[in-house]
């Protein structure tokens, strides 16, 4: 999705506009998108939550499924429009992202000059014309401040999960056109233990209001069907 990121700076981008998002073209060949547990309670009803193992890192991270193949994104037609009712924060923010500045807890709003929603002559302009940063990039400020808040919680929920050992490997065998395809490579909540769960420890769960975020989590994996049946009419309307 991203191809050319770089720090939003006046002297670089004095005279670049974004235009709105119109269309979801950037996106439809990703077939996973990040999410943070603020967002399992919307993107529930419609895409299957998993969490993907970063063994560098080692740590967990939340993502929704919307295709069963890498490089195809079930939810995007081909008129670019996007077909479902949530469309998770990560493509909403595009272009604009987050990077560490190499301070302590400091981050620098960047942007993807490769993306087509970047113009020199449509949009909203990035700055005025004293060089002042417009609406445009206090919004974006605010928007990704939020969203790297809620990944800190995010970061903080995987890592309790795994510490408790809830965490299990996903192997999931779905309809594939003709043939039976193995969903592999992600990892679920275990529900037998999170039932099985001392009373003080599902209290401790509780208080970190972890409850919900772990029920949509688990209620998400029926959307798995939706893949198939999103698959299927695609295939049909070839």
């Amino acid at each position: 999705m991203f191809q050319q990121v770089v720090p939003v700076n006046k002297e670089r981008h004095a005279g670049k506009k974004i235009k709105d998002i119109s269309g979801f073209e950037f996106a439809s060949n990703f077939h996973i998108a990040y999410v943070t547990m603020h967002e399992f309670a919307r993107a529930a009803s419609i895409f299957p939550i998993v969490f993907l193992e970063d063994k560098e890192k080692d740590e967990f991270r939340p993502v929704v499924l919307m295709g069963l193949n890498a490089g195809e994104n079930l939810f995007v037609d081909a008129d670019g429009k996007w077909q479902a009712s949530y469309v998770p924060a990560i493509i909403r923010r595009y272009p604009f992202a987050l990077t560490p500045s190499g301070n302590d807890g400091q981050y620098v709003v960047c942007i993807d000059e490769g993306s087509s929603l970047v113009s020199d002559t449509d949009g909203a302009a990035l700055f005025d014309e004293k060089g002042e940063p417009t609406q445009v990039i206090e919004n974006v400020k605010r928007y990704l401040a939020e969203l790297q808040q809620m990944d800190t919680l995010t970061h903080s929920f995987c890592k309790y999960l795994a510490e408790n050992n809830m965490f299990t490997p996903l192997n999931m065998r779905v309809r594939d056109n003709d043939k039976v395809k193995n969903v592999s490579g992600c990892y679920v909540v275990n529900e037998d233990r999170l039932n099985s769960l001392s009373d003080d420890k599902f209290l401790e769960f509780k208080n970190k209001s972890y409850l919900a975020p772990l029920y949509a989590h688990l209620i998400s994996l029926a959307q798995t069907e939706r893949l198939v049946k999103l698959q299927d009419e695609k295939l049909a309307a070839k």
